[in-house]
């Protein structure tokens, strides 16, 4: 059973930091990329950030460029996102998912997990 689990959402003030992690397991870990894409209320699935467990390319969405930081433990089939300098427009639903191959857009992931709620206060 494939599952992602995507923890470490929270309220945050705006210029805060906060450390998203994603838990999975059920499936080779290096042969997927994971990425994160966050939804705010009343709009698309926004694709975030991604990272090619196999050799370690990063992938960022232009507005989240410098603010945000991918990482991988493949030891622990965990995936983070590390989030600097947080905006109230990044509040949102942040969930992890998975793709066979690095996604061009969001049709490509195979796999969802459920979400974590960031909330950024001004």
């Amino acid at each position: 059973d494939v599952q992602l689990q995507a923890s470490g959402g929270g309220l945050v003030q705006a210029g805060g930091s906060l450390r998203l992690s994603c838990a999975t397991s059920g499936f080779t870990f290096d042969d997927y990329a994971i990425g994160w894409v966050r939804q705010a209320p009343g709009k698309e699935r926004e694709g975030l950030s991604c990272i090619d467990t196999r050799d370690g390319t990063l992938f960022y969405k232009d507005s989240v460029q410098g603010r945000f930081t991918i990482s991988s433990d493949n030891a622990k089939n965990t995936v983070y996102l590390q989030m600097n300098s947080l905006k109230p427009e990044d509040t949102a639903v942040y969930y992890c998912a998975a793709a066979r191959w690095v996604p061009l857009n969001l049709l490509e992931y195979n796999y969802w997990g459920q979400g974590t709620q960031v909330t950024v206060s001004s």
